[in-house]
C-alpha cells in the first residue's frame, strides 16, 4: 500500500502546502515508528532507490580512479608538473573535509535535496575540470569535485539507514562496496582509453556528466523518502567552518610534509599549530551549539569510537595499497600501467567477496563482530605477506616475487571487505535513529580521513627509505672510485654520476627510470624495491590496531525490522 509522507522542508521549516511525497510500506504500520527505528520501505522500492544511489556514486568515483591514468598526459599538456600533487590530493581534501556538513545539513534540508545539491556541485566541476586551461583553473575545479563527491560517498548511507532497518541493511550495503570495486578497476583502463583516444584527456572529467544526469534524472523520479522530524535548530556554520579548516590543514600538512616542506620549517609548524588551534576551537564550538555538526555526545558511545578507530585503519589500508600497489608494480616489476592494474584484481575481487557476502551473512541472525575480527587479523596477515616476504625465512622461496603481491593483497582485500560496511552498519544499529546522519558522516570522515593521511604518511616512508637507499648506493660507488684504479673504478664512478643525475627521474615515471643506464636503472629499482617493503611493513601496526579496536567492540547483534530496540552501548 502507499502511505502519504513527506521528507523535504519548505523554506522556514513551515509543514508543506502541496501534497506529500510518496512511498510504499510493506504492511500496514500499527503506528508510528519508534525512534530508532526507520519505518518499513518495501523491497522494490529500495532497490529502485539503489538504481540512483548506486548510478551516482559509480559516477563519482570513477572520476577519482580515472584521473590517475590522465595526470602524466594533463601536467605534459597543461604545464605546472611541480603540481601535479594537488590535481589528486585537492579533492581528496574537500571530499574529507566536507564529509561531516553534508550528513548534518541533510538533517536540516532534506536528504533528497541535498543529494541532488552533490550531484549538481559535481556536474558543474566536471565541465569545469574538463575545460579547464591552466593547471590552476584544473586544481579548482579539482577541489570543487570533492565538495560534489564528499556529499556523495556519505548521503547513501544515510539514506539507507532510513528507509531500511540495520539487520537488512547489509543487503544493500554490500552493492555500495561493490560500486568501489567496480569504479577501482575500470577507472584506470577507461582512462587510459581515453588518454590514447581521439578524444583525448578532457573526456576523463566530460565522459562522467551524461551519467551523473541520468543519475540526478533517476533519483528525481524514484527516490522517495519517510517522514523525519523536523529541525528547527540553526545550522552551526561556525562549527561546520571549523570542522573543515582543521580537516583541511592536517591534510595539507601530511601531504606536504616531509616532501615539498621540511617537517622542521616554519611552514610545516605552523600548519601543525594551526590544525591543533583550529581542532580545539571546533571541539569546543560544537560542544556548545544548539545543532552541532559533529555531536560530541557521538564519541560517548563505546561503539562509535572503536568503529571510528577501526575505519581510520581501513582508510589507511585501503587507500594505500590502492595507490601504493601499481607504483610498485611499474617501477619494480616493468608493468604497465594498463597491466599493474589488472594485477590489483586480487585485492578488488577478495574485497567484492567478502563486501557482499559478509552483507547477506549478517542479514541473517545480524551477528557482525566474527566477520570483522577474522577480516582484521586477514588483514594483518597480509599485510605481514606483502611486507615481510623477502625477508621471513624460507617464504621468499614459498612465495617468491610476485606470488607474495598476489597473496598479500588478496589477504588484505579479503579483510577491508569484512570491515568496511559492516562497522558502519554496527555503528548505525548503536546509535538513535537522531543522531544516524551525523554518526554515519562522521565515520565515513574518519575513514576518508585515514586514507588521506596514510597515503601522506606512507608516501613519506616511500620517500625517506628511497633518499636513503640511493643516498648509501652513491656513497658506496663514490668510495669503490676512492679505492680502486682500472675498469671497476671506471664503473663505479659512472655509477655515481648516473646516480647523481637519476635523483628527478627517480621520482617521475616508471618510464623514465626503466630507461636509465642498465647499473643505474638496477639501483633505483632495488631502492624501489626497499622503500616500498617499507610502506607494506609500515601497514602492517596500522592492521594490528584494527584487529585490537574490533575486539573490544560489543558484538551486540543489529537492530532488525519487526521489534526494534535501542541497545545503550555507553
Amino acid at each position: 500500500m502507499e502511505q502519504s509522507v513527506r521528507d523535504e522542508r519548505e523554506p522556514g521549516g513551515r509543514p508543506p502546502a502541496t501534497a506529500p511525497e510518496t512511498f510504499e510500506t510493506s504492511a500496514p504500520s500499527p503506528g508510528p515508528a519508534t525512534s530508532d527505528s526507520p519505518a518499513t520501505t518495501s523491497r522494490p522500492a529500495v532497490r529502485r532507490i539503489m538504481v540512483g544511489l548506486v548510478l551516482a556514486m559509480l559516477t563519482s568515483m570513477l572520476t577519482n580512479s580515472i584521473i590517475g591514468t590522465a595526470l602524466p598526459t594533463i601536467m605534459g599538456e597543461l604545464g605546472g608538473q611541480d603540481r601535479l600533487a594537488w590535481v589528486a590530493t585537492a579533492a581528496l581534501l574537500t571530499m574529507t573535509a566536507s564529509t561531516p556538513v553534508w550528513g548534518k545539513l541533510s538533517d536540516v534540508w532534506g536528504r533528497k535535496l541535498l543529494f541532488q545539491i552533490a550531484l549538481g556541485v559535481f556536474i558543474v566541476a566536471s565541465l569545469a575540470a574538463g575545460m579547464a586551461q591552466d593547471v590552476n583553473s584544473l586544481i579548482a575545479a579539482r577541489a570543487l569535485q570533492g565538495l560534489g563527491v564528499g556529499g556523495l560517498a556519505t548521503l547513501p548511507n544515510i539514506i539507507l539507514g532510513d528507509v531500511v532497518p540495520p539487520r537488512e541493511r547489509g543487503r544493500y550495503s554490500g552493492l555500495i562496496g561493490m560500486v568501489f570495486g567496480v569504479s577501482t578497476v575500470l577507472g584506470p583502463l577507461v582512462g587510459g582509453f581515453l588518454v590514447d583516444s581521439p578524444l583525448g584527456w578532457r573526456w576523463c572529467f566530460l565522459i562522467t556528466v551524461p551519467l551523473a544526469v541520468v543519475a540526478f534524472v533517476v533519483i528525481q523520479v524514484m527516490l522517495t523518502l519517510p517522514a523525519r522530524p523536523r529541525h528547527r535548530a540553526p545550522v552551526d556554520w561556525l562549527g561546520a567552518g571549523l570542522v573543515f579548516s582543521a580537516a583541511s590543514t592536517l591534510i595539507v600538512l601530511l601531504s606536504l610534509g616531509g616532501s615539498q616542506i621540511p617537517w622542521t620549517s616554519p611552514t610545516a609548524i605552523a600548519l601543525g599549530v594551526g590544525a591543533v588551534l583550529l581542532t580545539v576551537s571546533a571541539v569546543l564550538v560544537e560542544r556548545r551549539a544548539a545543532d552541532p555538526i559533529v555531536p560530541i555526545r557521538l564519541f560517548r558511545d563505546r561503539t562509535f569510537v572503536l568503529a571510528s578507530a577501526g575505519s581510520v585503519c581501513v582508510g589507511v589500508m585501503m587507500f594505500g595499497l590502492i595507490i601504493y600497489l601499481p607504483q610498485y608494480l611499474q617501477m619494480v616489476h616493468g608493468a604497465s600501467p594498463t597491466v599493474s592494474g589488472l594485477m590489483t584484481l586480487p585485492l578488488v575481487v577478495s574485497f567484492l567477496v567478502t563486501s557482499i557476502g559478509s552483507g547477506f551473512a549478517v542479514s541473517g541472525n545480524g551477528r557482525w563482530k566474527g566477520y570483522t575480527v577474522t577480516g582484521m587479523a586477514l588483514a594483518v596477515t597480509g599485510f605481514a605477506v606483502l611486507g615481510l616476504g623477502q625477508v621471513l625465512p624460507g617464504l621468499g622461496q614459498v612465495l617468491p616475487d610476485l606470488a607474495t603481491v598476489v597473496v598479500g593483497q588478496a589477504l588484505v582485500g579479503l579483510g577491508i571487505g569484512l570491515n568496511l560496511q559492516l562497522l558502519l552498519l554496527a555503528t548505525q544499529s548503536a546509535l538513535p535513529t537522531g543522531d544516524l546522519a551525523s554518526g554515519t558522516a562522521t565515520l565515513t570522515f574518519f575513514r576518508n580521513l585515514g586514507g588521506s593521511t596514510g597515503v601522506a604518511a606512507l608516501g613519506a616512508v616511500m620517500v625517506a627509505r628511497l633518499d636513503t637507499e640511493l643516498a648509501e648506493a652513491a656513497a658506496t660507488a663514490r668510495a669503490d672510485v676512492a679505492a680502486q684504479d682500472g675498469p671497476g673504478a671506471a664503473e663505479a664512478e659512472e655509477l655515481s654520476e648516473g646516480l647523481a643525475r637519476a635523483a628527478e627521474s627517480a621520482q617521475g615515471s616508471p618510464e623514465l627510470v626503466h630507461a636509465l643506464p642498465g647499473p643505474v636503472r638496477d639501483v633505483i629499482v632495488g631502492a624501489f624495491d626497499h622503500a616500498m617493503q617499507g610502506v607494506f611493513v609500515a601497514g602492517l601496526p596500522v592492521a594490528v590496531i584494527g584487529l585490537v579496536a574490533v575486539l573490544f567492540m560489543r558484538g551486540v547483534p543489529l537492530r532488525g525490522g519487526s521489534a526494534p530496540e535501542r541497545v545503550p552501548q555507553r
